[in-house]
């Protein structure tokens, strides 16, 4: 499912955000064109796509994105939105008017939810009403970026806003070269434990997980594993591989930690399966270098066998910011 960024502008400057030297380079009137969204529904669609999200920055200060979610739902294709939820009073009532009668199984919003003690109070009462408004339409993304995290902040929403009983569950990735909070890979065996001495809680009030990438499988033992494979039905998964981000621009890169590396534009590429086969070879020529957050991926028969990636590969570019150009050119940022 291909990522289509509306805007690079963000409202927010959450400590963790792997996307925050991305956005600062961007020019502040980036937006993307009509003429732009329409190509890429096009490209993705003729490859078999049927899901798109939208995301940023905020996507909602794009002044189109209601159009733009109609549109593409218009061409039979599901609509998900990655929100902070901070949006305008006027914006938010536009939205409620337009997507009134669009089918929930078209459109889904995530919200990126920061835990309300550590947000403004301005912005708590935007999330509230848009949280409120979209209830149907709503699932929780919260990314734990530290060791403590308090999980209670979500459950709490769910409960207070009718929200879908799923949260999109994701790590805080370092930014190669940058110093941003993130759980750093001495810490994730003491982050899983965490995270499993929540679980019934979550579980007493039937909300469940769902991963996003960049777990190691190792950071669970056997028997944190299979309660994770029987609290998420068997959809637990510790691959990574390429998201696919296009920016307002038509840059296209593997994902936003990763957007300093390998950058081409969307229309360098004839179709969906050459553009995946390029960041593919990408997160492949980067593996056969360094296998994954430890010295014991390079020879792990789960990472062998495509049951783990072994962590986010930011992880893995991070170790080679600083040396001498030795290896593949692949794995050095862009200067």
């Amino acid at each position: 499912m291909p990522n289509i960024l509306l805007t690079q502008k963000c409202i927010r400057s959450c400590p963790y955000c792997f996307a925050r030297k991305h956005m600062h380079d961007a020019p502040p009137e980036d937006i993307l064109k009509w003429e732009d969204l329409i190509y890429i529904v096009d490209f993705f669609q003729s490859g078999g796509d049927t899901n798109i999200s939208l995301l940023g920055g905020e996507p909602f200060l794009h002044p189109d994105i209601i159009d733009y979610i109609l549109y593409i739902i218009s061409r039979g294709m599901h609509v998900t939105v990655f929100t902070s939820g901070v949006v305008s009073e006027k914006i938010l009532t536009d939205a409620i008017d337009k997507l009134a009668d669009v089918d929930p199984m078209m459109l889904s919003f995530v919200v990126n939810l920061n835990n309300p003690r550590e947000t403004p109070f301005s912005e708590n009462e935007a999330i509230g009403r848009f949280m409120s408004a979209f209830a149907r339409f709503t699932t929780l993304s919260i990314n734990v970026y530290k060791l403590g995290f308090d999980y209670s902040f979500a459950l709490n929403a769910i409960n207070k806003y009718g929200l879908q009983r799923h949260i999109r569950l994701g790590l805080a990735h370092p930014i190669p070269g940058k110093k941003n909070m993130c759980i750093t890979p001495d810490k994730m065996r003491q982050m899983a434990k965490e995270l499993m001495d929540y679980l019934p809680t979550f579980e007493a009030f039937d909300i469940h997980l769902g991963f996003d990438c960049g777990m190691p499988m190792c950071a669970f033992t056997d028997e944190e594993l299979g309660r994770l494979y029987k609290h998420t039905f068997g959809h637990v998964s510790f691959r990574c591989g390429s998201a696919i981000d296009v920016g307002p621009d038509m840059e296209v890169w593997s994902c936003f930690p990763l957007s300093g590396y390998n950058k081409k534009s969307l229309l360098d590429f004839q179709d969906h399966r050459e553009l995946c086969e390029y960041f593919d070879n990408f997160h492949r020529s980067v593996r056969i270098e360094v296998g994954g957050l430890y010295e014991k991926c390079d020879y792990c028969q789960y990472r062998m066998k495509d049951l783990c990636s072994g962590g986010c590969l930011s992880h893995c570019l991070n170790k080679f910011v600083n040396e001498a150009p030795i290896r593949n050119a692949q794995v050095y940022p862009v200067k």
